[in-house]
């Protein structure tokens, strides 16, 4: 049997969980109705079981039922947040976001700047933190929504994003947030109505791929979206299509899980993250963390080591360790990361970057292996390069 590498790339994606997939199975061979074909026995299981599975998702949020918008994931439900958001106001054509989003912000808004919106990118700090004054300077009275991530999928740091909120609040204006890296992981509490819309993916916290929510606040005044896709009316005309009912049970399943969880579960990634993250400065010279020391993402490390290149010592260990540089998403760019460009980290230290995502599943002598290894081999890099 073929050992697998210790798996420790927990912010790209997570394993589901077993009690997971035991929940989705019977709605793959079993239950497998239209969640829409509610005049016989099948569609209505099937009907019932997606109602669980918002409610689950709700329970995670501490919000309404009514404001869970299934979709494929936080791609998707960023793209009909600032798109749908942005075409269908009445306010102004202005959008606020910042310059260490995730590209599924980051893309759309492009998108809208071509087509005559105006953008307006802020800065971070070297935390890679949003500043909620510079939020609040940004807003005109044209600014139909702000976008800011709540935590960076990069380098772990949490943004204030209540705060954020509280002043769009005040100055009328809509606020969005993804939430990819956070639902699932620390704390949610929508229920005091600051967030108007939220961002998810079922993959980031032990659920199935492709399946997520878009969180749209009830209530008055309504938030007018224009749908990017037309075809049913499904999830409130918001996002039309047959719902994937073995998918969203496990989103609900794990957002279960999730709940019950969470602040053990943030405990003990959090000493498995500091654990790593003091054996590596104990055993390598020069250390650098990235991001922000303690309002960080429980599972997120990421380190440069000066003079070690990071893809070098990535391909020496691949057959050891699952790890990375950055986003998945843009790991197949030639181009630094655009997160450590904003936060002005020099691009020697950008090349010798190194993201660990550590997940429910990791052990602590999985950590004190992974940073032997890593110790090990940086020795080694630093030799040949001297």
């Amino acid at each position: 049997m073929t050992i697998q590498p210790i798996y420790l790339d927990n912010n790209s994606t997570t394993r589901v969980d077993p009690a997971v997939v035991e929940q989705m199975l019977p709605f793959l061979t079993e239950t497998y109705g239209n969640a829409s074909s509610v005049t016989h026995l099948y569609g209505q299981v099937a009907a019932k079981a997606v109602s669980t599975a918002r409610e689950q998702v709700a329970n995670l949020l501490n919000c309404e039922t009514k404001a869970i918008i299934f979709t494929s994931g936080a791609t998707e439900s960023n793209n009909i947040a600032i798109q749908g958001v942005m075409r269908a106001s009445k306010k102004g054509k202005h959008l606020v976001t910042n310059a260490a989003e995730h590209k599924a912000v980051l893309d759309p808004a492009n998108r809208l700047a071509r087509e005559g919106f105006e953008v307006t990118v802020l800065p971070v700090d070297r935390f890679g933190s949003v500043s909620v004054d510079d939020v609040v300077h940004a807003i005109r009275d044209d600014t139909a929504l702000v976008s800011i991530m709540h935590a960076n999928n990069e380098v772990g740091t949490v943004n204030p994003i209540k705060a954020i909120a509280k002043q769009c609040k005040k100055a009328g204006v809509l606020f969005h947030t993804d939430a990819s890296q956070t639902a699932g992981k620390i704390p949610i509490d929508l229920s005091d109505g600051l967030v108007d819309l939220l961002s998810l993916s079922a993959h980031k916290y032990y659920g199935p791929k492709g399946i997520g929510v878009l969180y749209v606040r009830p209530g008055s005044p309504r938030i007018q979206i224009e749908p990017l896709v037309e075809g049913g009316g499904h999830e409130r005309r918001i996002r039309s299509g047959t719902l994937p009912v073995h998918q969203i049970v496990g989103l609900g399943a794990a957002s279960l899980l999730a709940t019950k969880n969470l602040q053990i579960e943030a405990a003990s990634l959090s000493t498995l993250r500091e654990r790593l993250k003091l054996r590596l400065m104990e055993q390598i010279e020069d250390v650098i963390l990235n991001g922000h020391e303690t309002q960080r993402l429980p599972g997120n490390l990421h380190i440069s080591i000066p003079g070690v290149n990071s893809d070098a010592l990535m391909m020496s260990l691949r057959d050891h360790v699952a790890m990375s540089s950055g986003s998945a998403c843009t790991t197949l760019s030639p181009e630094p990361s655009h997160v450590l460009v904003a936060m002005g980290v020099p691009i020697s230290l950008i090349a010798s970057s190194l993201r660990f995502g550590i997940g429910r599943f990791n052990t602590s002598e999985e950590i004190d292996t992974v940073s032997d290894l890593v110790a090990e081999t940086s020795k080694k890099l630093r030799r040949i390069r001297g």
